[in-house]
């Protein structure tokens, strides 16, 4: 008996679908027309302006709520996080100061104008006292040639640690930041700012890289990125800002929750005023142990030496050998 020859069926296979297109609209493409329900129109209307039907990460009322709080903690860390190893961030040199603290052509011309207003008015006391205290800001106005000196220091030298850039990070506004952000960028380098909402407008300083400025909802979070890749924490004189994340960071250290790490307080004469260690000791509040915990330095160069001085006795060099 002879097999009748088989015949296979071609299938044909369809042009893939476009991602995005389609001929024919779906069903609820198209909200339902006022020809079927002259009210449906004013009704989708409504429920598209409800704030119920606004996508959840879109919806900032929503974000802002108490009972959100968990989620802006995750975001407010995970963004700058996200980033900064993006852009292989691996180490850290802390900067803080006064924002009050101008560069010195600035400091003495807010002088030259207050001595004007007074020799015009001499008994006006509100003029006698903002002279009295741009004057003292003067005297300190050196110390922003100090900090844009050492951010050009670790500019110049951050390429040179082994496993990633070291960077100047400041918290992103004027003053003491400003010159250490400024100095990172007259040498050409990549510098941190990580700035805060806060009730009343502020603006970054002019001179943090601009992918690499943030701005944190919490505090606690930018604290937290301030000391996650730190290698060293420089402080010029500044006022509560600065001694909030000093006394913060000698705690931590105190108490060994981080590794100890260099701890630079600039301007001597400043510091043993604003913080009289010798009287906590005396007092027994602190042993004599924790005024080893820091060191004070002048210059830019004073500074940087003593980072080095720090790690090549720590046994863990911070540059290179070569």
């Amino acid at each position: 008996m002879t097999k009748k020859p088989t015949t296979t069926k071609r299938t044909t296979i369809p042009v893939p679908a476009h991602p995005h297109h389609r001929r024919e609209p779906l069903p609820w493409c198209q909200p339902k027309p006022a020809q079927e329900d002259q009210d449906a129109p004013q009704r989708i209307q409504s429920i598209m302006e409800s704030p119920s039907y606004r996508q959840a990460d879109q919806d900032i009322d929503f974000l802002n709520l108490d009972e959100t709080r968990g989620v802006r903690l995750q975001i407010d860390y995970q963004k700058p996080e996200f980033l900064l190893q993006q852009h292989g961030i691996a180490h850290t040199i802390v900067v803080f100061g006064s924002t009050r603290i101008r560069e010195p052509a600035a400091a003495q011309l807010n002088v030259d104008t207050l001595r004007a207003q007074l020799d015009a008015d001499p008994l006006n006391h509100d003029l006698q006292r903002h002279l009295h205290i741009a004057e003292r800001i003067l005297a300190k106005s050196h110390y922003y040639d100090v900090a844009r000196e050492f951010g050009q220091l670790v500019g110049n030298t951050g390429k040179m640690v082994d496993d990633g850039e070291l960077v100047i990070m400041t918290g992103g506004g004027p003053g003491v930041m400003e010159a250490a952000n400024r100095g990172a960028y007259d040498a050409d380098r990549k510098s941190i700012g990580l700035n805060i909402n806060l009730p009343h407008e502020q603006y970054p300083n002019p001179y943090i890289t601009p992918e690499l400025c943030f701005r944190f909802h919490y505090f606690a979070l930018r604290k937290l990125h301030f000391l996650l890749r730190t290698r060293a924490l420089v402080a010029f004189p500044g006022g509560y800002g600065t001694l909030d994340e000093l006394f913060e960071t000698l705690t931590l250290v105190q108490t060994r929750k981080i590794k100890p790490v260099p701890i630079i307080l600039v301007g001597e004469e400043y510091w043993r005023q604003a913080l009289n260690v010798e009287f906590l000791v005396d007092e027994g509040v602190i042993d004599a142990e924790d005024r080893e915990l820091f060191w004070y330095a002048e210059t830019a160069a004073e500074i940087w030496n003593g980072i080095l001085q720090w790690y090549e006795a720590n046994g863990t060099p911070l540059l290179p050998r070569t």
